[in-house]
């Protein structure tokens, strides 16, 4: 039990070599849930975007996809997780349509006003205080800009509610709960979708 919750406590803060092991995991692992959330993105064509907790890059990689006349900044306060998201990105970094950076998203640096659109998936289960989150999100983003928030769990599924007892500082939110907070950070034309046969989550906000 000693190495595993070692182990899963890494979706945290990747570190070391256990946290090289994670990050490694978290592209291709979450990969199905992620394309479903991205697939909510209907009607915006965004110019800047930030990629919040972006761990080991996928899901950058995959913004840079879908709109390959965006440019990215990707954000994760783990050194771990810089790293390996820099490595996989590495061409869009050359080609100068990405940046990672390292970063905590309740004190972002990143330009106010400046973003189209803001992503996290798979990662506000960490996030230290929820409004006090999405308002630095929202202060980052233009007017009218979209947040995007995937989750695997709806805070009420037994698998997560498992996880919330073994990793320090992680806590699965229903979307009652994410809605309220978006609210309160001066969010508005709130939107979710629920998964069918499975726990995902995906929750839209405009600023």
């Amino acid at each position: 039990m000693g190495l595993f919750k070692d182990y899963v406590s890494q979706t945290r803060k990747p570190e070391g070599f256990l946290g090289k092991m994670m990050v490694n995991g978290m592209n291709g692992g979450h990969a199905k849930m992620a394309d479903w959330g991205l697939s909510h993105l209907t009607s915006i064509a965004p110019e800047r975007i930030a990629e919040l907790g972006c761990g080991g890059g996928r899901n950058a990689g995959a913004l840079l996809k879908r709109y390959p006349l965006s440019h990215v900044t990707a954000v994760d306060y783990s050194d771990v997780s810089v790293k390996k998201a820099s490595a996989y990105n590495a061409d869009a970094i050359k080609g100068g349509r990405c940046e990672v950076i390292q970063g905590d998203v309740s004190a972002l640096t990143l330009p106010e006003g400046k973003y189209d659109l803001a992503t996290a998936f798979e990662t506000i289960y960490f996030w230290p205080g929820l409004k006090v989150c999405f308002a630095q999100v929202a202060k980052i983003l233009k007017p009218g800009g979209t947040f995007l928030i995937v989750n695997e769990s709806d805070g009420t599924d037994e698998t997560g509610l498992k996880f919330e007892k073994i990793i320090d500082g992680m806590k699965c939110h229903t979307v009652e709960e994410i809605e309220e907070a978006l609210k309160a950070a001066g969010f508005s034309t709130i939107k979710s979708d629920h998964y069918k046969g499975k726990p995902w989550i995906t929750v839209i906000a405009r600023k």
